[in-house]
């Protein structure tokens, strides 16, 4: 349900217009008591963004767990364009475990980071953000500087490439090179045909080409 057009008639209510005025104003903030039922949380917040939005920045909103992440994200979906909100995930694994995060997780945290640094309007899941859910876990986890000027490998239909290089750019991202792609992060090449998985996505993808051109890209 799109209900946007709820967010003007919220703005024009001076609690709420303060709390939008307070969220946009530059420089340091004066911490801001605001009390109201769960219910009217995201309407508040995809208030708030409109105005830190327009001037240049992005609201972040904390939630206590990554479930709640989803939650408030899902209900923001319905006030903003979907696409202008995203979850910064917590890694599932703790410091002194030997264990790797899922590649999905890595995915998206990386998107999101890349997002920040270099926004690409027009281009779905990589334009400018209006509002960052994050869990406080993952607001506590440290951050490696640097992370949003990692490139993406990016191919569109109509592109003309390499096959040899694309399947090196995705083995330098991390992606695994298989004779079948079975599991997130694998990629197989099999004649003018490149299958991957990329770990943002439902399914798998299937680039064809025809000579050096993308001539189509669907889900398998």
């Amino acid at each position: 349900m799109n209900l946007t057009g709820v967010l003007s008639v919220l703005l024009d209510d001076p609690a709420v217009a303060a709390v939008a005025e307070a969220a946009a104003a530059p420089g340091p903030r004066t911490p801001l008591d605001v009390v109201l039922p769960p219910g009217a949380r995201p309407p508040l917040v995809a208030a708030a963004a409109e105005p830190v939005a327009a001037a240049g920045g992005v609201l972040v909103a904390v939630t206590a767990t990554g479930r709640d992440a989803d939650d408030l994200a899902t209900a923001l979906r319905h006030y903003l364009p979907a696409d202008d909100v995203a979850v910064l995930p917590a890694w599932e694994t703790l410091p002194h475990e030997r264990l790797s995060p899922r590649s999905d997780t890595v995915a998206r945290r990386l998107a999101v980071f890349r997002r920040l640094a270099h926004p690409e309007p027009g281009r779905r899941g990589a334009g400018a953000l209006r509002a960052l859910v994050v869990p406080v876990r993952a607001l506590l986890q440290p951050v490696v500087a640097g992370l949003g000027e990692l490139e993406p490998v990016a191919v569109r239909t109509g592109d003309r490439v390499d096959l040899e290089d694309l399947a090196e750019r995705l083995t330098a991202a991390a992606y695994a090179r298989v004779d079948m792609v079975e599991r997130r992060g694998d990629f197989a090449v099999r004649g003018g045909i490149l299958d991957v998985f990329p770990p943002t996505e439902e399914h798998p993808l299937r680039l064809e080409l025809w000579g050096d051109t993308v001539e189509e890209i669907r889900w398998f």
